[in-house]
């Protein structure tokens, strides 16, 4: 025991560090009983949390002798629930899985406080429709919902009639691109150009189709990977490890890129009127829907941009290593694209073809 550190009564449990860089590395527990395992007693401990620090597990062991059934039924969060479920869990599985059940973890952010019994059917349908994620991602968001409610109804910090994660409907996909996708037709590209002086988030459309890159990938894409000198810029944020790569900007398209970088003060390309970082969510529903329907293309999303791209690169017979370089193409079975000047040269002689 360190100095200066009272000794805590027999029975009443302890507190322990836990190695590694975690958000809430101190675990408070409390002896509950023993059992026999092969010739040998040993103790039974029940885990009372996760703690940012020592005085926080200590107050929270204070109150579990105070009033265990109070402390698991009424004060236990979420976070604490995942963060006792994955101490183990992830001793388990792949490094695959691991990181799949750490993407969906992030979807739970606005409901990762909330306590365990204050959860309801709502709660987690609205963290779904919110999401912005496709089909699969969804799944595996389900399929941590039902660990964490079983591992609270096990651990008795719930009733088994307050998991309602078999009632969470995944069916509508929270993220509009989770469909079938069909490129713009020519004349659809044209009518693009001829109203894009009438909203600058058409140019946004137009930047999408002349890249092809992830519309999350244009969302994300800071001003110091511009290179508009270059006519290129760098996405170091994708939805594969092949997307990481430098791209090409087509010369038709180029003064959207130079007007974004000069637009405003906002770190993002693309920003909000108010010079602030344009999400997902905002974009989709603010400009790109209401854009889409005054022009009559509202079947169109925004992954359709992509494949537009695709399909004018091999129009203009394009080599297919040239497209899977420029898209960023899992196909290319790489881990990072980052070009010589040489090969950049040449991939803007490639999109400008189009």
């Amino acid at each position: 025991m360190k100095k200066g550190r009272m000794r805590l009564p027999n029975g009443f449990g302890g507190v322990s560090k836990l190695h590694g860089n975690r958000r809430n590395p101190w675990l408070a527990r409390k002896t509950v009983g023993w059992e026999i395992v092969g010739k040998k007693a040993v103790q039974k401990y029940v885990n009372i949390g996760y703690y940012p620090t020592r005085a926080d597990a200590l107050r929270a062991l204070a109150e579990y002798n105070d009033d265990p059934s109070n402390l698991k039924l009424a004060k236990t969060t979420l976070s604490e629930i995942y963060d006792r479920w994955s101490e183990s869990k992830f001793e388990e599985i792949s490094l695959s899985n691991v990181r799949g059940y750490e993407a969906a973890w992030k979807l739970c952010e606005p409901i990762k406080d909330m306590k365990m019994c204050d959860i309801k059917l709502d709660h987690l349908q609205k963290v779904v429709d919110e999401s912005g994620k496709n089909t699969p991602t969804l799944k595996k968001l389900k399929a941590l919902f039902k660990a964490l409610f079983q591992y609270a109804v096990i651990h008795d910090i719930i009733t088994p009639d307050q998991d309602r994660v078999r009632y969470v409907d995944i069916s509508k996909p929270g993220n509009p691109d989770a469909r079938n996708h069909f490129p713009f037709s020519s004349d659809e590209v044209s009518r693009l150009w001829e109203v894009h002086e009438s909203n600058e988030y058409y140019s946004v459309i137009l930047m999408l189709i002349y890249t092809g890159v992830r519309i999350n990938e244009l969302l994300n894409l800071k001003k110091e990977d511009v290179h508009i000198d270059e006519r290129w810029f760098f996405v170091r944020e994708s939805k594969t490890q092949a997307g990481i790569r430098s791209v090409p900007i087509a010369k038709k398209v180029l003064p959207f890129f130079k007007q974004w970088m000069e637009k405003n003060s906002c770190e993002y390309l693309i920003s909000t009127p108010e010079a602030e970082r344009m999400v997902y969510r905002n974009y989709y529903d603010s400009y790109w829907m209401p854009l889409m329907k005054i022009i009559n293309m509202e079947s169109h999303r925004p992954h359709d941009t992509r494949h537009t791209c695709i399909s004018m690169l091999t129009a203009a017979k394009v080599d297919e290593r040239f497209i899977q370089k420029i898209v960023g193409h899992k196909g290319q079975n790489v881990t990072q694209q980052v070009y010589t000047h040489f090969e950049i040269e040449e991939l803007i002689a490639e999109i400008d073809k189009i």
